[in-house]
């Protein structure tokens, strides 16, 4: 075995605050050797980010730091700005969550890639930008000479994401480190962008430090895995003793809440209850003990150590004291983690036809003009952002839209929320046509039948008001009593799982997942039929994420409400959803059952885009066939003839020249067995 590239030990982090000192990282420690890839994961808080920052020397000067970090030999603590910047995208590299704050604006691609060349090479402007456009072509940018005189904002997410890691890895580093590249991305651009860091690491022969929270991505790309809670390792083992042996309480839980899109049977997740404690002053006992479900009164007898696992040493370790206990996620034969128990839904058992139509959409269409000029505004072209959109919903389903950003599924939602009067189409709301509404006391009336959840909760709640306002406002809108209102009103809280002797507080006193849960008490108030979920989990992390999941099935168990659904995370739709229509461009590509959909997927888009979600397990991940796409959605403001996918077709490809002609020149549509499950593609 090689010496380490990187040697962490015994770090630590701390910043004053009012509250007094907080212990962001409390001690870690690992070894990473060339080649090799160590993934770190963890909830929001956990220090993860921190820990990066700190080998990366880019903290804040009021950080105080303490410990070792060894890079290719020579100590990093202490070391100057000055000092640390002939290492930093030189030998040691990282690349950020967010690509456009990377960047600067102002300067082309090329001007910042010749940068970080010429910055730490003795080379001229000519061999840079000839280096840089070898990059480019590496990690997968068409036109690559062209590309290079672009400025940032004339790139995709995923394309700004490229130039980041063309630039990481434009000298040849050692270590690159990952903090949550793929977050903000579409399932098949986190793809690409998973293979292109594998690439990038094959050519180089760097070590990789990839910090997420989807366990998925860390069964694809990791060796070893480290799971860190309240600012130190809990768990660190080979990534295949991680996921088959996991043996700390939260790493069990960690894995139980993540929804699997190659499992057909829906059971309840199981969330992690409660909220990571705050680093301040932590008292010497286990961290995790007061959300641990199998803590006992040892746990709070000083903080555990990370030990082996195994009598006689191993490579896997673990801070629990009861660890020799744990066997595949049980304890004395029961479940670490009792799965929480989920009403089933008395429509269930009714065939869909039977059940009461809540919403039908026929041929909604919606485009934007394409506007120029600065004073006299013009006409140039169109957008076409929705293309003749079908679909309905039972009483008691869920219909989740899924795609990649710019396919046009919020735009649908607003349609629908605006209650759009079509030309040539219809919006139907519980029996009655947006096109009858003429008064606003009718709007008002349909409008209680049909509400929206937002993606963030916390830019969708008012700051100046107290939760019990937040939920009560609808009900004073349809001017529900006082008396009313206030039991409503604690009736809903206690619903979503929320204290009504809080709805006194403001939002900021909630963590993200009680903030989702104040969101869908308020759009519950005037006891809709219908909810608009607008990525409603997205921006929580897993252990919250599961909760939420859980309180959407039992809501539409409880209440027989119906869910239009939006999301780019195909596993959270697997586990919600009763069907699911994909959409590509502005246009549904295929629609069909859930199942019918997930276990044998028939347009190319949609097989691509079922190959791109991770699962977390090492074993299923690194061997199942991959389908990557390459190149980006066309434009929306282009007039396409024929199947637009043709430009991403991977089947395309595969086809003589006259059945390439009808793809490119004739529109493919819904074709199968009605209502079970459809598709536009001519071949499929």
């Amino acid at each position: 075995m090689t010496d380490p590239i990187l040697s962490v030990n015994d770090l630590t982090v701390s910043f004053a605050s009012e509250a007094g000192r907080v212990d962001a990282v409390r001690g870690v420690s690992f070894d990473l050797h060339p080649g090799k890839t160590i993934g770190i994961v963890g909830e929001s808080g956990s220090g993860k980010s921190v820990t990066s920052l700190a080998i990366m020397g880019l903290l804040d000067e009021n950080a105080r730091i303490g410990g070792s970090v060894m890079f290719d030999g020579q100590e990093l603590l202490g070391k100057s700005d000055k000092q640390m910047s002939r290492i930093r995208g030189n030998g040691l590299s990282m690349i950020f969550q967010d690509p456009l704050t990377s960047l600067t604006p102002v300067f082309t691609i090329g001007d910042q890639l010749v940068e970080a060349i010429t910055a730490h090479r003795g080379v001229s402007r000519q061999k840079a930008w000839a280096r840089g456009i070898e990059l480019l072509k590496t990690v997968g940018i068409p036109n690559a000479e062209a590309r290079m005189r672009s400025f940032p904002h004339e790139f995709s997410g995923g394309m700004r994401q490229r130039v980041v890691i063309a630039i990481a890895i434009a000298n040849d580093p050692k270590l690159i480190i990952a903090d949550e590249p793929t977050t903000a991305l579409d399932v098949t651009i986190q793809a690409q962008i998973l293979d292109v860091i594998k690439k990038g690491q094959r050519e180089t022969g760097a070590a990789v430090m990839m910090i997420t929270h989807d366990m998925g991505v860390v069964a694809s790309v990791a060796d070893d895995v480290l799971v860190m809670y309240a600012g130190k390792p809990v768990e660190h083992a080979p990534v295949d003793n991680l996921f088959g042996d996991t043996r700390m309480p939260y790493s069990i839980g960690l894995l139980g809440a993540i929804p699997r899109v190659d499992k057909k049977e829906k059971e309840p997740l199981i969330p992690i209850k409660g909220n990571p404690p705050l680093l301040i002053d932590l008292p010497d006992e286990c961290p995790f003990v007061d959300r641990c479900p199998i803590a006992v009164a040892a746990c709070r007898q000083g903080e555990p150590k990370l030990l082996p696992v195994d009598e006689g040493g191993s490579d896997h370790v673990a801070a629990c004291i009861r660890t020799d206990e744990i066997r595949n996620g049980e304890i004395d034969g029961s479940p670490v983690y009792p799965p929480p128990a989920i009403p089933e839904s008395p429509l269930a058992a009714r065939p869909r036809e039977e059940r009461t139509e809540t919403l039908r959409v026929e041929n909604l269409t919606k485009t934007f003009p394409l506007l120029k000029g600065a004073l006299a505004k013009r006409k140039v072209g169109e957008v076409h952002a929705v293309k003749n959109v079908s679909f309905d919903i039972r009483e008691g389903e869920t219909l989740a839209i899924v795609g990649e950003s710019g396919s046009g599924k919020t735009t649908t939602l607003l349609e629908i929320m605006e209650f759009a009067k079509q030309h040539e189409g219809d919006i139907v709301i519980n029996g009655t046509s947006v096109a009858d509404i003429r008064s606003r006391r009718q709007e008002r009336k349909i409008r209680r039948d049909i509400q929206i959840v937002f993606q963030d909760p916390m830019g969708a709640l008012d700051p100046r008001m107290t939760v019990f306002d937040i939920i009560a406002e609808p009900l004073r809108t349809i001017r529900a009593g006082k008396e009313r209102t206030h039991e409503r009103v604690d009736e809903l809280m206690n619903l979503v799982g929320l204290n009504p002797a809080h709805g006194d507080r403001f939002p900021q006193a909630f963590s993200g997942g009680q903030r989702q849960r104040i969101g869908i008490a308020r759009a519950l108030a005037t006891e809709p039929r219908l909810l608009v979920l607008d990525e409603p989990v997205s921006a929580l992390d897993v252990s919250i994420q599961a909760g939420v999941i859980n309180l959407l099935d039992e809501l539409k168990a409880k209440l027989g409400i119906s869910y239009l659904f939006v999301a780019h995370d195909l596993s959270v739709v697997r586990h919600l959803a009763d069907r699911v229509a994909v959409m590509y461009l502005g246009q549904f590509v295929e629609l069909g059952d859930v199942d019918a959909v997930f276990d044998d997927p028939q347009h190319p888009y949609t097989q691509a885009l079922l190959s791109a979600i991770p699962v977390p397990d090492p074993h299923v991940e690194r061997t199942r066939e991959r389908i990557v796409l390459t190149g980006d959605l066309p434009s929306p403001t282009d007039k396409i003839s024929g199947c637009p996918f043709v430009s991403r077709c991977p089947l395309y490809q595969t086809l003589d020249t006259a059945s390439q002609a009808r793809c490119e020149g004739e529109v493919p549509q819904l074709t199968g067995r009605e209502g079970v499950h459809t598709n536009a593609c001519h071949y499929r």
